[in-house]
């Protein structure tokens, strides 16, 4: 099968098209033809050796998947032909970047009809990053004040609406340029970082969903009411971080995504019910795996970045 393998870090330069075995799946796996594989911070950081907890090269890389069940060792979860998607295997070695994935069946759950395959590769991380965040650590209610840093990337965009869902008053950050695309989200304020002073523009928040790194945490805390509670997502929270939320009475913690069969089954429920769309802001073919990175690399995309894998 053809698949992107990382030969070396280093960024896109380290990336190669070649052709490999097919994975074979054990029992109570699946294996899935791949049509699209979504493109995460993850992926390009650790393909320029930013992160590399996840092994040493080579690998093939990437998490996210759509596509259609062609073997199944997994009555009676799926079957072949069920179009899926999911978060395979994570934080174990990747390998969505390519025409077939073998992984846990548990790890995958049918695709939306209203979903194309490209808008289903784009939400198992970030969806289950933003529900795991949301609705897990922070168990996110109807009248609360929540912040979303970066409001407009990958994860903030469905962070947004998955609080919207539930009933939240959502203030995002995001450059100006993106305020009117924050809106059509449903963010009920949305603050220009570049110009506004977080602990002058936003009050008496319960949660903040820091998407950015140390730095915004560190801002974002003196917007939360006593109770409250960060939620670092990038770059988790420092001890710096955590002693200042303790001085100011407020929770700081930190989670890592994981497959999670119920978080993803929410995702499609609000799917199928309007409340949450995935926005892609580019597709790429799979040989242009690097081209993806270096545009991930600007952080100026709005939602995420897809590659086709088939046509």
């Amino acid at each position: 099968m053809r698949a992107i393998m990382q030969r070396a870090f280093g960024g896109s330069e380290g990336l190669e098209l070649t052709e490999i075995d097919r994975p074979q799946p054990i029992a109570t796996e699946v294996l899935v033809r791949v049509h699209a594989a979504g493109v995460n911070p993850v992926d390009w950081k650790t393909s320029a050796g930013l992160a590399t907890a996840f092994g040493q090269p080579p690998y093939v890389p990437g998490w996210d998947v759509a596509g259609v069940v062609e073997v199944s060792n997994a009555s009676p979860m799926l079957a072949p032909g069920d179009e899926v998607l999911g978060m395979p295997l994570f934080p174990r070695r990747p390998g969505a970047y390519a025409e077939y994935v073998a992984a846990p069946s548990r790890q995958f759950v049918r695709k939306p009809a209203k979903l194309s395959f490209v808008e289903a590769a784009a939400l198992p991380l970030a969806g289950l990053t933003a529900w795991q965040a949301l609705v897990d650590a922070a168990k996110v209610r109807a009248g609360q004040r929540v912040l979303v840093s970066a409001a407009a990337g990958g994860v903030g965009h469905l962070a947004v609406q998955i609080a919207k869902a539930r009933g939240a008053y959502v203030i995002g950050t995001a450059s100006a340029g993106k305020h009117d695309f924050l809106r059509e989200l449903g963010v009920d304020q949305a603050v220009d970082y570049t110009t506004s002073e977080l602990d002058t523009a936003v009050r008496d928040v319960d949660v903040v969903l820091g998407l950015v790194g140390d730095e915004d945490h560190q801002r974002t805390l003196a917007t939360l009411r006593p109770g409250g509670v960060l939620v670092g997502v990038a770059g988790g929270v420092s001890e710096s971080v955590a002693a200042e939320a303790e001085r100011r009475g407020v929770r700081a913690t930190a989670i890592m995504v994981e497959p999670d069969l119920i978080g993803l089954r929410a995702l499609v429920d609000l799917v199928e019910r309007d409340q949450l769309r995935v926005v892609v802001d580019q597709v790429f073919p799979l040989e242009q795996a690097g081209k993806a990175h270096e545009l991930g690399f600007t952080n100026r995309t709005k939602g995420k970045i897809v590659l086709a894998v088939r046509d």
